[in-house]
């Protein structure tokens, strides 16, 4: 084992087609991870059919996996950081590869939760290794914004890909096959890991935490659950005690770290301004991803009566926008005040929301239009809090900072789905009439199940006018954003400047 730092000092070496190759090889597992967060959209017809679930069943089905994953980051970073992030990258690989196998030939529904479960957990390995990996690959501020840029522009594609990519898998095959598309691409990833990406960990990483571990879990689940329940249920008692629980939780969690030498997460981590910066403008930014996503892809099923497959496509285009977005404003931050430019991404994604809030109930540019705009900025700031998080972060905790900015995006797109869906399901039950059925005042589908024309219309409207006020509020909400970032961020090091030297590097082994 040979310490990084002194190599790194003499060469101040740029990362070449060594370490480039290797960065397009750990795309594969987020591209994955992210994608399975969607691919189950088109497959639960089929599911349904050859499993027979129960509604609870299903529901488990879908959210078991993002539940795992949100509960295992910060378990997952540590663990990282302490046994080596590649050592961990490719145990999540294997982990991942075998959960696709078990899923695509579950023949219960039981053993599709049990798998779908245990691909959360190795999608929990994968986010911070891979992340972490980047943040010691790249020791140049510029191009490890650039990496970092293009990271998150194929983080966000890769939700959009999952949807589609499933539905032309299922028009040939059976259900299954949405999980077998995994294995050759992490295949790959055992077989190309060893070869291109070096080991990195922290040479003095301390005892493992092991009673943090359910305490993490304790207050992360608790709190995305509830949310979550939330936004499609409603704030009920039930819900708010499941939400006060892992807060309570939480206390715990945080006083146990910040009294333990060997904490899961380390003071360190906090030192610098811009760590914590980072993480809040980070969730607030996949607050408006998640909570827009709410009503837009009801927009194009339930107003424009487009199929389930065909709004999925139509929901690719804006991903164009956002694959050159981060890359672009990357550039852009190197040669100016980094700042202004996730000042401006803010408010760019406002404009985008204020696009949205001027839709109709016929309107599919102006709505494709305005998702452009939004994502676009949001990925701009995604892309530069996270590069600026992981810069002021530490080296050998890179995992550690990557699993708590991943977190905390967890956090932010389950708050933006609850506030944004509560404000459009509000405007959408007060616009529609008392005499209509129940379903149909609770949700537009609702309305559309009835077959009644002039109720589905009242309801289109209803929901137009529902996401116009959502639109608005999401929009108000974002320019509170850029006002906070301008805040937050002045006078960081690292903030105002690019070209910061990077700090010393955790040890490395080939």
């Amino acid at each position: 084992m040979t310490n990084a730092t002194s190599t790194t000092a003499e060469r101040g070496d740029l990362a070449g087609r060594r370490e480039w190759t290797a960065f397009v090889v750990l795309l594969l597992p987020l591209l994955l991870v992210s994608m399975d967060i969607s691919v189950l959209f088109f497959a639960i017809p089929s599911i349904d059919r050859d499993l027979a679930p129960s509604a609870t069943q299903q529901l488990w089905i879908f959210d078991v996996y993002a539940f795992a994953l949100a509960g295992l980051l910060i378990t997952m970073g540590s663990l990282g950081d302490r046994i080596g992030r590649r050592k961990l990258l490719l145990i999540g690989a294997f982990a991942f590869s075998a959960a696709s196998v078990a899923a695509a030939y579950a023949d219960s529904p039981e053993m599709l939760i049990g798998a779908r479960a245990l691909l959360g957990v190795g999608g929990a390995t994968l986010m911070p290794s891979t992340m972490g990996l980047v943040r010691n690959m790249f020791r140049d501020e510029r191009q490890r914004g650039r990496a970092v840029g293009i990271w998150s522009g194929a983080m966000a594609g890769g939700i959009a890909l999952g949807s589609v990519l499933s539905g032309v898998m299922l028009e040939h095959f059976w259900w299954g096959s949405v999980f077998l598309i995994n294995v050759p691409a992490m295949v790959l990833l055992l077989v190309l890991v060893p070869v291109l990406v070096p080991e990195f960990k922290d040479p003095n990483p301390g005892r493992f935490d092991f009673l943090s571990v359910p305490l993490s879990m304790g207050a992360v689940l608790p709190v995305v659950y509830g949310v979550k329940e939330s936004a499609a249920h409603g704030l009920d008692a039930k819900n708010a005690l499941i939400i006060a629980a892992g807060l309570v939780v939480g206390l715990f969690f945080v006083r146990r770290q910040r009294g333990r030498a060997d904490a899961m997460i380390g003071r360190e981590l906090f030192r610098h301004r811009g760590f914590a910066a980072g993480i809040g403008l980070n969730a607030l930014a996949a607050f408006a991803m998640m909570g827009s996503s709410f009503f837009t892809t009801q927009y194009l099923q339930s107003v424009l009566g487009m199929s389930t497959m065909e709004a999925a496509l139509w929901s690719l285009a804006p991903s164009l926008a956002v694959g050159a977005a981060a890359p672009t404003a990357t550039a852009i931050a190197q040669r100016t005040d980094r700042a202004r430019v996730i000042c401006a991404g803010f408010v760019i994604a406002a404009a985008g929301f204020a696009i949205l809030a001027l839709a109709g109930t016929d309107s599919l540019w102006l709505l494709l239009g305005g998702c452009a705009v939004m994502s676009s900025g949001i990925v701009t700031v995604m892309a530069l809090v996270s590069d600026l998080a992981l810069s002021t972060a530490p080296p050998e905790k890179a995992s550690s900072a990557a699993s708590l900015l991943e977190t905390g995006q967890e956090f932010g797109g389950a708050m933006g789905m609850a506030l944004l869906g509560a404000v459009a399901t509000a405007i959408y039950t007060a616009d529609m009439p008392g005499s209509a059925p129940e379903a149909a005042r609770k949700t537009l589908a609702g309305a559309v199940a009835t077959g009644d024309r002039s109720l589905i219309a009242v309801g289109r409207e209803a929901f137009v006018h529902s996401m116009q006020y959502a639109s608005v509020t999401g929009a108000v909400l974002l320019l509170a954003g850029a006002v906070l970032a301008a805040v937050l961020l002045r006078r960081i090091p690292g903030a105002a400047d690019t070209r910061t030297a990077a700090p010393n590097e955790p040890a490395l082994t080939s």
